[in-house]
């Protein structure tokens, strides 16, 4: 590989930890001032329970690449605030599925609102064009980084974990 390769690929590298680091920074600044009680983590089961619907906890864990027992905590934690319920499974009368509750519908709606009015204001100089082309950069990039780090085939034409909700 040619130095310049390589200044390229560090450079590149900078500004993904950079963007991971200021994530970071953002939620645990914005957990300061407006907490649900909802974990990063749980908030991600939520997504997921709202997009797929209901589901087995061992399926949710897959789907999150997350063991069952973390999981199984977040999930107490979510239905305890009243945002996932347990369900009989409909398959398996010993086991339950967990779903996404009203409550928890209208928590993503509502930070999702917030999250969009963010962007549209951090946004508004850019052109559709170059917010297009950012978002599929972006998504070329986490498929090929979640097939290349994480040995998981994605699925063509698509992303592996489908749109954030």
């Amino acid at each position: 590989m040619r130095e310049a390769e390589l200044t390229e690929y560090d450079l590149l590298n900078a500004e993904v930890f950079r963007l991971a680091r200021l994530t970071e920074r953002v939620h645990a600044r914005r957990v300061s001032r407006e907490t649900d009680g909802v974990e990063r983590a749980a908030y991600m089961l939520l997504v997921t329970l709202v997009r797929e619907g209901p589901r087995r906890l061992s399926v949710l864990a897959d789907e999150v690449h997350s063991d069952a027992s973390t999981v199984s905590r977040q999930v107490a934690q979510l239905v305890k605030l009243g945002l996932v319920e347990r369900l009989p499974d409909p398959t398996d009368g010993r086991a339950s599925t967990l779903a996404a509750t009203e409550a928890g519908r209208q928590n993503l709606e509502c930070k999702r609102r917030k999250r969009n009015q963010a962007y549209t204001e951090m946004l508004a100089d850019w052109s559709a064009d170059d917010r297009s082309r950012l978002h599929a950069l972006l998504e070329r990039f986490n498929n090929d980084f979640e097939g290349f780090f994480l040995d998981m085939p994605v699925p063509a034409g698509g992303r592996a974990g489908g749109p954030a909700v």
